[in-house]
């Protein structure tokens, strides 16, 4: 009776977990941001992080879009891909920003598989009718000019394959700026967030209207 009552006691628990760490569906058209650390406003209040300037930024240019932020720190395409499919039945987003890869550089993983699973979460994202627009990353040199060459360019192969907007690299103008990074020598602060966010803007945003109904198209 009593490792039940506990049982009972932890699973409870978890359930409230759950109900606090997972975001409402939102009500309007949706931008997922599916990423990791760089999105996920690392080690910064969240109001801080890029993410919540767009969601500042499409309200101030009268976009009816609610930003929904699913990114994990640490996550590597395959964690990305275990969890897109349950994420994209909660939110049934109309723009997925697809911002993964970043930490299967840093650990080395093989980049075939880095680039099938990018590919796999492309074709999920479009399974649920929604427009994927890649933000594309870089690696430090110090992995060999083969493995950072052909790391950057999975993005662009499968933007080119797939017809998708890119950004080229997300990070151009903050990464490896000391003002613009952590102590850790990766991150970005927050006083590069909103450079980030122009980075991505100008590709973004051409596809807004596309998704919305011709009567709320700007």
């Amino acid at each position: 009776m009593k490792l039940s009552f506990r049982l009972l006691i932890v699973w409870v628990a978890f359930i409230a977990q759950a109900a606090v760490a997972t975001p409402a569906l939102a009500a309007g058209p949706t931008i997922l941001v599916f990423g990791d650390s760089l999105s996920a406003a690392y080690r910064m209040p969240q109001e801080q992080g890029w993410v919540s300037l767009l969601q500042q930024r499409l309200k101030t240019e009268g976009f009816p879009y609610q930003v929904v932020n699913a990114s994990v720190s640490g996550e590597t395409t395959s964690g990305g891909l275990s969890r897109l499919p349950i994420t994209l039945r909660q939110h049934r987003p109309d723009i997925v920003l697809l911002e993964l890869g970043a930490n299967d550089g840093l650990r080395g993983l093989p980049l075939a598989q880095m680039r099938k699973n990018l590919e796999t979460m492309i074709k999920t994202s479009k399974d649920f009718n929604a427009k994927v627009v890649l933000l594309g990353i870089k690696i430090p040199p110090n992995y060999g000019p083969s493995y950072t060459r052909e790391f950057s360019q999975s993005f662009k192969e499968l933007a080119s394959q797939y017809d998708l907007p890119l950004v080229d690299f997300f990070l151009e103008g903050v990464a490896g700026k000391p003002q613009f990074t952590l102590d850790d020598g990766l991150h970005p602060t927050s006083s590069a967030q909103p450079y980030i966010l122009n980075n991505i803007w100008p590709v973004l945003r051409p596809e807004l209207d596309s998704k919305l109904p011709s009567t709320a198209a700007r």
